[in-house]
């Protein structure tokens, strides 16, 4: 059992998390934007390519004409995470998971309300174009995945009141 204090540091590092996701992905879109012409491609390594494509739908282009529906979804499933990180903020990694899963969320919805389309620009092959809010929800989930199966990280001991 945590002590009770224990829940407001996982609050603050997963809003910390939240800033630094939506800062360095609205920067290094902005960058890309600048940079490149819509659809322009530049290869960097091993068949990676950086590109300037936008998304209207989800993960891989899923519900691509979605609209109202991809932002129902996007603020159910923060809803339902955020729910869970109030009734559990000292869950093991779970301020991780969701200050990358919102941080990411946020990232892509700025684009929505910006431009009605998420800008994706790593493009390796045989792979859909992404961008680093959906590199932080992929590790988000990831994470979130573990923090729900695991009481209690490795090396991590409990505290008592």
């Amino acid at each position: 059992m945590r002590a009770e204090g224990a829940s407001r540091p996982g609050w603050r590092a997963a809003l910390a998390v939240v800033g630094i996701v939506v800062l360095v992905d609205q920067a290094v879109k902005a960058a890309v934007l600048a940079a490149l012409e819509p659809g322009e491609r530049i290869e960097l390594v091993f068949g990676v390519d950086l590109v300037d494509v936008s998304n209207r739908g989800i993960a891989f282009g899923l519900l691509g004409d979605g609209g109202g529906l991809v932002l129902a979804v996007t603020i159910a499933a923060l809803a339902a995470m955020l729910l869970w990180f109030a009734l559990q903020p000292s869950r093991p990694g779970l301020w991780l998971a969701v200050g990358l899963l919102a941080g990411g969320a946020l990232g892509n919805l700025a684009d929505r309300a910006r431009q009605d389309a998420v800008t994706d620009f790593i493009d390796p092959p045989l792979w859909p174009a992404f961008n680093v809010a959906d590199i932080a929800i992929t590790f988000g989930a990831a994470i979130l995945v573990l923090s729900a199966f695991w009481g209690e990280w490795p090396g991590e001991e409990e505290t008592t009141q």
